[in-house]
């Protein structure tokens, strides 16, 4: 990629925010001490301008994952001037060419494929091409009254939110310097640090789940610390979802707060993938590293042949497996909300339902087989050394 001119303003900024942060924050520390107010005002600053990056500017503007009231998208749109990570249109128009060109060195604007340092903040300190303000992919946020409002007036917000309000707030309990630093710097570098991580370690680290398409990769632990977006790769192969952790048990804080919205009614049209091609995309990227697993050691393994008839044989006795359960559960479904289901029989309505659980049982049995078989290739491989 052709040397690009540097970005005077952001070098700037992204230099000395850190350098006063490691400096200033400490030494008051030291000097005068911190009290719990501080810390508190730190805490919900830091989750108000994460959420309003994960929730807002991602999932809401970037990808039209969910609808969101008025009100919520205001206070977003505060919270992303706090979090000083360019206003919304600029932020999602880059975002949807990164999913667009995602690895592409010379059109994705923060491209893994360059290298740690560049995907993670390099890529703001230069005018790289890939940069270039371009909106012609964001026309309906130009039709956002909220996100105009915010581009107008960015800098101001930039500096109400990120002066004025840690000024305001440690006036209230007597020491404005002291909840500056603590709220207000120190939180704005750790919170720009923690999202760029998403374009950083999240395209170096981690697994290739659903799949191989991007280097996005799902890392558990990043999404401790990034709001739930360390799924990365769900994300990539499903952006349009509103969940990146689509298990129950996964830390997916954004993800509560977006369904939360939604039964206050404050959020609606939240958008799903169907979880069989989720749980198919899955299926198929475990079937293809085993199938190549298993022609890796077609020479060490005496019966290799055998063992692929059988991962064949279960692969596809589960892809079976699978879409036989999304077939009866559509039509129980569909029989559910049906104005017919009412004239049915207790016996049809029960015959119905003992085929989806029929199937929901099939799905379950077929899964656990496909799993020790997906646990015994290690074994092989290890076996062949």
């Amino acid at each position: 990629m052709q040397k690009a001119t540097i970005n005077w303003t952001n070098t700037l900024i992204f230099t000395l925010t850190p350098l006063f942060a490691l400096t200033l924050v400490p030494w008051y520390g030291f000097t005068y001490g911190y009290e719990l107010f501080e810390v508190v005002v730190f805490v919900i600053l830091m989750g108000y301008c994460g959420m309003s990056i994960t929730a807002g500017y991602h999932r809401l503007w970037s990808h039209k994952s969910y609808k969101a009231h008025p009100f919520v998208r205001f206070v977003f749109a505060l919270g992303g001037a706090c979090a000083l990570q360019n206003d919304v249109l600029h932020w999602a128009s880059d975002h949807r060419r990164h999913h667009a060109h995602v690895d592409n060195n010379e059109k994705d604007p923060y491209s893994a494929g360059l290298g740690f340092w560049y995907s993670h903040m390099g890529w703001i300190l230069r005018n790289y091409e890939s940069g270039k303000e371009d909106f012609s992919n964001a026309k309906d946020l130009q039709n956002d009254p909220i996100v105009m409002w915010q581009h107008r007036h960015y800098l101001s917000l930039v500096l109400i939110m990120n002066l004025g309000l840690p000024a305001f707030l440690g006036w209230l309990n007597g020491d404005i310097l002291g909840c500056v630093l603590l709220g207000g710097l120190l939180r704005l570098v750790l919170s720009q640090h923690v999202t760029w991580l998403i374009n950083s370690v999240a395209h170096i680290w981690g697994r290739q789940t659903y799949s191989e398409d991007s280097s996005a990769r799902d890392n558990p632990l990043l999404a401790l610390v990034t709001y739930g977006e360390g799924y990365h790769n769900f994300h990539h192969t499903f952006q349009w979802d509103y969940r990146n952790g689509v298990r129950w048990w996964h830390y997916d804080p954004t993800k509560w707060f977006i369904a939360g919205c939604s039964w206050l009614g404050l959020a609606t049209d939240l958008k799903r993938c169907s979880p069989v091609v989720i749980e198919s995309a899955r299926l198929d990227m475990q079937y293809q590293r085993a199938s190549e697993s298993f022609y890796a050691l077609s020479d060490a393994i005496s019966n290799a042949d055998t063992w692929r008839q059988r991962l064949e044989q279960e692969y596809e006795q589960c892809k079976a497996a699978l879409h036989a359960w999304a077939a009866h559960q559509q039509t129980w479904y569909e029989a559910k909300s049906s104005e017919l289901h009412e004239k049915w029989s207790h016996w049809d309505k029960r015959k119905l339902r003992d085929s989806y659980r029929e199937s929901q049982f099939r799905l379950k049995i077929q899964k656990q087989r496909w799993e020790v078989l997906m646990q015994s290739v290690p074994t092989l491989a290890g076996s062949s050394i």
